[in-house]
């Protein structure tokens, strides 16, 4: 953009050092030309420039970075004026479903959100940090040191950027619940027992560890999808009991957790809607008791990631005003649905919700990055639904081209590159739904060679011909996004390797229930270099892994790629077998197939689970 700049009149505190950390974004660079800037604290974001020199209006100082990355780079006149529609606008890294993000990482996404205009950033951790008292709370997951966190905050607040923890204190804590030392504070598998001391000692240091490396005197305390809950030790212990009494009560001793410690509370809101036996979307409104089970103290977050129309966010909020506290908003960028993210329902869906939030003065919109069935879609991914979150707040409508100049301006990419990565998760002729995006290359991924769950969901389809398509275009993609050359590396070697498994795929059955042995034959020796491109991907997504997370996950994705491969070699094993005539039939592949979700109107339902995936069987079995 520029080689330097000179700032005069009002900048931020500790601008010099930000700067110094944006310049590589900023495009600063010798042989450019220098610029000069005035900075004015005011009460809006504005730049005008009229042709040489430059005036940045700032009301925070995220408007002020943001502001920098709005300077035309050939200092062409201009004058923008931005008021934010929402006060606080951020992202949730979700940093708990295997893939712990490094600190470098994190700090390269505080840079880039930094010149989008988003002031906060939420930390989901689990059980991915410190608890100095519980030695196997993040066990050998990677968990956060104290010192790492506090460094992460120490530099969000550098550039304006107010970082908080987001942890779980009900439900969503199966990976702490396994451990024999918490057996006996278990309400069931993954949530912990309400009503009981031992519980709320552990709780307590959970909410000091997790809060101390924060500036932030707010926390997110989750309590949401505690499935079960009142219907496990606690039924045993005490007998039955309306949930929400207990969703009260133990709601009740965290904030009083929490004032001791001079913290705010926000929890997720499902809960009191579900334990009522509906949803957010149902045509009826939340109980008295559900009610008068929200403490005024805490903060509710209406999550909610699958309506493209904006009057069911409109219903929801109004559902929310009902409640005696205050409502903030999430939504989300679809990176947990396999290796692929599905913009084709961010996009919608995000826009409508947004809008909605707008007209009701929502204050807070942070959008949700999960990472579901163990992280497969590298956080990276997620930098254009950020920027679509960034320009919705400050720009106003939904504009694409502004969207794209924006996203090559903070990202130093093409967002038409990133989002033809969604089209891993459909193949034509296959309808999407707005609530269930289809999620293809995953199931083809992952399909057994032999037990083809899926062969009648996607008879027909020509998988095998879209995803040979999409290897090119994401081999171009590299090239011409070299800031992102791994990412698109990974994606087209996932493209190739799921393009062989499908062509195979699109065959297997057919030829052996025709007594087609040589045809089967062909097939058998086709696999070994179909087992050769899976091992392909699974050494470039190793390298895209470790340059962003930790390692610790990254077991997880080699078992997968490992079972992937050894399918293939069995099958190629008793292909070979059956087109040599040493057996008369391969059951598993030539007994009859079902319809499991594939629609009429021919979408496919997404399909997220291994259990699901892989095996009519039980991948675990608890007893």
């Amino acid at each position: 953009m520029f080689s330097s700049v000179t700032i005069a009149g009002q900048p931020p505190r500790g601008y010099e050092a930000a700067l110094e950390e944006l310049r590589e974004e900023l495009g600063f660079g010798p042989g450019r030309r220098g610029v000069q800037i005035t900075a004015v604290r005011g009460d809006h974001l504005g730049v005008r420039c009229d042709g040489s020199s430059v005036t940045i209006t700032w009301a925070e100082p995220i408007q002020f970075y943001r502001a920098l990355s709005l300077i035309p780079e050939d200092l062409s006149p201009c004058d923008i004026r931005e008021t934010p529609a929402f006060l606080t606008r951020g992202v949730m890294f979700d940093c708990s479903r295997n893939a712990v993000l490094t600190t470098q990482a994190l700090k390269g996404f505080l840079r880039k959100m930094a010149l989008m205009g988003l002031n906060l950033g939420m930390m989901y951790t689990e059980d991915t940090y410190e608890v100095p008292e519980q030695p196997f709370f993040g066990y050998k997951r990677g968990r956060y040191t104290y010192a790492e966190l506090k460094d992460l905050d120490d530099y969000a607040d550098s550039l304006g950027i107010e970082l908080i923890p987001c942890i779980q204190t009900l439900g969503h804590l199966d990976r702490v619940m396994k451990w024999p030392p918490y057996h006996g504070v278990r309400e069931n598998e993954s949530t912990i027992e309400p009503d009981r001391e031992e519980s709320y000692e552990i709780l307590t240091q959970m909410i000091r560890a997790a809060s101390a490396p924060y500036r932030s005197r707010r926390i997110h305390l989750g309590m949401d999808e505690a499935y079960g809950m009142g219907l496990g030790a606690h039924l045993h212990h005490h007998g039955y009991e309306n949930p929400q009494h207990i969703m009260g009560r133990h709601l009740n001793r965290l904030l009083d957790i929490c004032e001791g410690l001079g913290l705010e509370a926000m929890i997720w809101s499902d809960m009191y809607f579900g334990i009522d036996g509906m949803h957010y979307h149902s045509d009826r409104d939340p109980s008295p008791e559900a009610i008068a089970a929200v403490d005024k103290r805490v903060t509710l977050v209406y999550w909610d990631y699958y309506q493209s129309r904006e009057e069911m966010y409109d219903d929801a909020l109004r559902k929310h005003a009902l409640f005696p506290a205050k409502t903030v908003f999430a939504g989300g960028i679809w990176t947990w649905v396999g290796p692929a993210p599905a913009y084709s329902t961010t996009i919608p869906n995000t826009v409508a919700a947004l809008a909605s939030c707008r007209r009701a003065g929502v204050p807070l919109v942070v959008a949700t990055c999960w990472g579901d069935d163990g992280q497969e879609c590298n956080m990276l991914t997620a930098l254009l639904g950020m920027q679509l979150y960034g320009e919705l707040t400050f720009h106003g409508d939904y504009d694409e081209q502004w969207l794209y100049d924006r996203f090559r301006r903070c990202c130093h990419a093409d967002a038409g590159a990133f989002l033809a990565l969604s089209e891993l998760n459909t193949v034509p002729g296959m309808c999407a739904r707005p609530n269930d995006p289809t999620n293809i290359c995953k199931i083809l991924l992952y399909q057994d060679p032999l037990v083809q769950l899926f062969e009648k969901d996607l008879e027909g389809f020509p998988c095998a011909e879209h995803f040979e398509g999409l290897v090119a275009k994401y081999a171009l993609a590299a090239r011409e996004n070299p800031e992102y050359a791994l990412l698109f590396d990974f994606y087209t070697a996932l493209a190739h390797a799921v393009a062989l498994k499908a062509r195979y795929h699109a065959q297997a059955a057919e030829l052996l229930r025709s007594g087609d042995r040589e045809g089967c034959g062909r097939l058998s020796e086709d696999l070994p270099s179909v087992a050769d491109a899976v091992e392909a991907l699974r050494l470039v997504w190793r390298r895209l892994w470790e340059s962003t997370n930790k390692p610790f996950g990254f077991e997880v994705i080699d078992f997968r790629m490992g079972g992937v491969i050894a399918r293939l070699k069995t099958a190629a094993d008793r292909l070979g077998a059956y087109s040599r005539g040493e057996i008369d039939d391969i059951p598993e592949l030539s007994c009859e197939t079902l319809l499991l979700k594939r629609r009429p109107d021919n979408s496919v339902g997404c399909t997220n689970t291994m259990t699901e995936l892989l095996t009519a069987a039980r991948l675990d079995h608890p007893f």
